[in-house]
């Protein structure tokens, strides 16, 4: 973690409107259901609401198989809060959920949670076996119920799951990035010598920028703007000036002609060596790896 800067939150997160569209989105082009979590695994469990998958419902109505469900979810955002990189965890009832954390300064801010699918098509011994397990006591509707959403659920092929594993990597940036920008972003709640501070830091990010230039701009006195503007965006300007540089330097790995060196004083950055330390700091992986990933989704 960032010393000093404000962090993004979840609820930040969760009032993007991108999140709710991405998420309806996806199930409408994969199947899948989809939901963004907070990152704390105490959390109960999740609903994906009216697109959820229908026999995991039906499972989790029953004692045995809600507390069967929650403990796959429960080990797929452990993973993916103590490891950091996408997780896939197989259910009791041979289906796979995949957790994909959201980072943000180096932070654990999310995890986007896919709903259940099968990557085999499942048999009647498999659901004889499942029903078994959970459905101890139950009447023979439920059972039937059951069985004919089983065999509805999803079943994708290696390349459709590696697609919409793609699919979910692409979204999780795409989250990290709003979040980048949202810490830079001007406010109108903000003091006016704030403001004009981060306008002044934008339009002038490629060029060495001192605390002196941005006082003399802004003419308030050197006391003043360091504690007003760390108050205000829990950054100091130093930080503020690496997080613009870094955005900068993120919408440049975009265009494939651009080299890294070029890239490196394109964005204000005096040195590869310090590019690279400050934008792992921020971004969780250094530039090139940044780059490869965005790539590897062009396709889609």
């Amino acid at each position: 973690m960032v010393s000093g800067m404000k962090p993004v939150t979840f609820d930040d997160l969760q009032r993007l409107p991108v999140v709710k569209y991405y998420e309806a989105a996806f199930r409408k082009a994969t199947g899948v259901s989809l939901k963004v979590m907070p990152p704390e695994t105490s959390c109960p469990h999740r609903c994906f609401g009216p697109e959820d998958n229908a026999f995991c419902c039906l499972a989790a109505s029953t004692p045995a198989g809600c507390a069967a469900c929650l403990e796959t979810e429960t080990r797929a955002q452990h993973g993916a809060a103590k490891k950091l990189v996408l997780q896939q965890v197989h259910c009791y009832a041979g289906m796979t959920v995949v957790a994909v954390p959201v980072m943000s300064g180096g932070r654990h801010v999310a995890t986007v949670l896919s709903g259940q699918v099968f990557r085999r098509e499942p048999t009647q011994r498999d659901f004889a076996m499942v029903a078994k397990m959970i459905g101890g006591g139950v009447n023979g509707d439920w059972e039937k119920k059951a069985r004919k959403a089983y065999f509805e659920t999803p079943v994708v092929t290696a390349d459709r799951f590696q697609a919409i594993l793609q699919l979910l990597n692409v979204f999780v940036q795409y989250l990290a990035d709003c979040a980048s920008r949202q810490a830079i972003a001007c406010s109108e709640a903000e003091p006016e010598a704030v403001a004009s501070a981060k306008q002044f830091v934008q339009s002038h990010a490629e060029e060495p920028i001192k605390l002196e230039q941005v006082v003399q701009h802004v003419n308030v006195s050197r006391f003043y703007f360091c504690k007003l503007f760390k108050k205000a965006t829990g950054m100091t300007l130093t930080e503020y000036v690496s997080r613009v540089r870094v955005e900068k330097a993120k919408a440049l790995l975009v265009d494939p002609s651009l080299r890294v060196s070029e890239i490196v004083y394109a964005a204000g950055f005096g040195s590869i060596p310090r590019f690279n330390s400050v934008f792992k700091r921020y971004v969780g992986v250094p530039p090139t790896e940044y780059r490869a990933a965005l790539r590897s989704s062009v396709p889609l």
